[in-house]
């Protein structure tokens, strides 16, 4: 069973997601927060594997309380999912250099939303969408210039493609499709690039390529 904490000042969001999560088979409703404060505490409390995480909450905005839920070792596995609009978009790059898996735009689709839960338990970030990858370009523009590129040091060529593959947005499936290889073997390829390199999950990877130069925005593939 997948627990999910639902974070968001407007009891309306929350009433709704609570009723389209509250009847799948392998998901249900840990608790509620309505606020970055409350939802702190009861990541603390609940253990959730999922936090769905609005951005703009009083007394703790969603940024700030991600970064208290992922630097926390206690809170070690806890997945967070960030919730923004397109009026927010400029927050959502900074949402991954927080710690959270992904993001999702709050009008999303209610089987997107399903989907997103079970995929960020699954160890997948949720950077597929063709309108996640403009976004991601876009705040990596405005993100500081690329770092010294020594962190890929340890990683081979092939890795190296994999990793700027991920950092595009492409899925396992799609890069197995890219390299002609089977989705296993791509798979493989990310985890081991993620395990060389100390990335968290697929979303930390992103990250990664686009501070080490691997990636340029507008490289949209």
């Amino acid at each position: 069973m997948i627990r999910v904490l639902l974070a968001d000042d407007q009891a309306l969001v929350r009433a709704g997601f609570r009723a389209l999560l509250g009847v799948q088979n392998d998901i249900e409703v840990a608790g509620e927060a309505a606020d970055g404060e409350e939802a702190v505490r009861l990541v603390g409390e609940l253990r959730p594997d999922v936090v769905l995480m609005d951005i703009r909450m009083p007394l703790l905005d969603g940024l700030a309380a991600t970064r208290r839920i992922t630097g926390d070792p206690a809170s070690d596995g806890v997945k967070v999912v960030m919730l923004t609009t397109f009026e927010l978009d400029e927050y959502v790059f900074e949402a991954i250099r927080s710690g959270a898996s992904g993001f999702l735009v709050k009008d999303t689709e209610p089987e997107e939303l399903v989907r997103a839960v079970r995929a960020v338990v699954d160890g997948d970030a949720l950077l597929s969408p063709g309108v996640t990858r403009r976004l991601i370009a876009e705040f990596a523009a405005r993100s500081k210039e690329p770092a010294e590129a020594g962190v890929l040091r340890e990683l081979t060529d092939r890795e190296k493609e994999v990793m700027a593959l991920v950092g595009i947005g492409l899925s396992n499936e799609e890069i197995a499709r890219r390299l002609v290889v089977s989705p296993l073997t791509a798979k493989t390829h990310v985890s081991r690039t993620m395990v060389k390199l100390g990335a968290r999950d697929r979303a930390q990877l992103v990250v990664m390529a686009y501070e080490s130069g691997l990636v340029r925005p507008g490289w949209l593939g």
